[in-house]
């Protein structure tokens, strides 16, 4: 009797060592969590960026209409340094033409990471809090319930809130 529940032992031990090669559900949900707020995080950004070229355009609008001689204040590197119209004007342009550019960039890369993101939800079977209800409400409590550990018994799907 001691010999098998050794051996039972022995067995379930071994089969969890085989389970080890893939991440764990909670690595799983980490890596998950960062990808999403590294996504979120360059959405910031992007909406902080066309902010900036609206505030450009602004002034861009203020000062053609403003006789190119006429002194003005800029603000660089925060230091407020006196210049002419002429001398502001282009160079305000430029920066708007540059986080133009740099608002595109940041858009292809949040693609692919929108991309990464479904190949990694997909490649673990993460469903989101309120996905799918349209779906089957029991298979999304099923889910539920099975993962509160954090992955289901079968290792089928892991739930992020």
């Amino acid at each position: 009797m001691a010999a098998n529940s050794s051996n039972t032992g022995n067995k379930s031990s071994s089969s969890s060592g085989g389970k080890q090669s893939g991440p764990s559900a909670e690595q799983v949900v980490a890596t998950f969590q960062r990808m999403r707020q590294e996504q979120r995080n360059m959405a910031s950004k992007a909406a902080e960026l066309e902010m900036d070229i609206n505030e450009h355009s602004l002034v861009i609008e203020t000062l053609k209409e403003v006789d190119p001689s006429r002194k003005c204040f800029r603000l660089v590197g925060g230091v407020l340094v006196e210049r002419t119209v002429k001398e502001v004007l282009p160079a305000l342009e430029n920066n708007k033409e540059q986080i133009t550019k740099l608002i595109e960039s940041i858009n292809t890369q949040m693609q692919a990471k929108g991309r990464e993101l479904t190949e990694y939800r997909e490649r673990y079977n993460i469903r989101l809090v309120g996905e799918g209800e349209g779906e089957g409400q029991g298979q999304s409590a099923a889910s539920s319930s099975n993962s509160e550990g954090g992955a289901s018994k079968s290792g089928a799907g892991v739930l992020v809130s």
